[in-house]
């Protein structure tokens, strides 16, 4: 699903009954990619009101199933979700402060599905995690660094 696309011609399309949880579920993670399903819950409550977790896990749950929806655990991080589906494309997550972000397959799409040995499976995706310090990240690290120097 892309950016600016109708969530309900979405959920007609993959054949899931529209509904406002749905419909707000799906623009909550347009808007917020790479959200948590804590941070997914408190943007659709502030549109609807009062919406259980157990709502939204059931909604994030059937969207990801339909396709609609892409879920990724970055290891040590909760469950995230976003809206970028089909295209193989993989994250940078910072080891400080969790953002995630997306990247493109440096080789394409087809390349990234060509292990070394596919041991018998019939690939159909890859997952690949670049690990880091985002720039925020860095830049706080370095003035904490020259900061304790300073005091030395």
């Amino acid at each position: 699903m892309q950016h600016g696309t109708d969530p309900t011609a979405q959920l007609r399309g993959v054949g899931l009954r529209v509904t406002a949880p749905r419909v707000a579920v799906l623009n909550a993670v347009a808007v917020r990619p790479h959200s948590d399903v804590d941070d997914i819950a408190a943007v659709v409550r502030e549109e609807l009101g009062s919406v259980s977790t157990q709502a939204v896990y059931d909604v994030l749950k059937a969207c990801t199933a339909a396709g609609l929806l892409r879920r990724i655990e970055p290891a040590g991080s909760p469950a995230r979700f976003e809206t970028r589906t089909g295209d193989n494309h993989h994250h940078l997550v910072c080891r400080s402060c969790g953002t995630v972000v997306d990247v493109d397959c440096a080789v394409g799409e087809a390349p990234c599905l060509d292990p070394s040995q596919a041991h018998g499976f019939e690939i159909d995706e890859a997952e690949v995690v670049f690990w880091g310090l985002c720039s925020q990240c860095q830049a706080d690290a370095q003035s904490e660094t020259g900061s304790a120097a300073a005091l030395s």
